[in-house]
């Protein structure tokens, strides 16, 4: 036999175990299946900043949905990435009008609040 002592959550117990002499031969682990490649990224590194607008997360969550492009024109208020936070959707709007100068997340990205997401001319 053999004692030990276990905490859990910050209670102490003493418990003794019995060994009864088995071998028990545990199970082969399957084997893994490939992993797929990543998805690339919405934007190259590089390219971050390259507008002089800034459009900013204003909640932390995860990029659920990319709504613009780059290259392509939005309008004040016109969404341009939608953040998933506490299971509701927020969609982050362009603050002004401009085009869409880089992406700098992808979908699935974490972001905290004021995080660049992309940049507008």
């Amino acid at each position: 036999m053999k004692s030990y002592t276990i905490t859990v959550n910050g209670n102490v117990y003493d418990v003794t175990v019995e060994e009864n002499g088995e071998t028990v031969k545990a199970p082969a682990a399957p084997k893994a299946a490939p992993k797929a490649p990543a998805a690339p990224k919405a934007a190259p590194k590089n390219a971050q900043g390259a507008g002089n607008i800034r459009v900013e997360a204003g909640a932390a969550g995860k990029v659920f949905k990319i709504e613009a492009s780059v290259g392509q024109k939005v309008k004040r208020g016109d969404a341009v990435v939608i953040i998933e936070a506490m299971k509701m959707e927020i969609p982050v709007v362009a603050p002004e009008d401009g085009t869409v100068a880089s992406i700098e997340l992808a979908v699935g990205d974490a972001c905290e609040a004021g995080t660049l997401l992309a940049t507008l001319n």
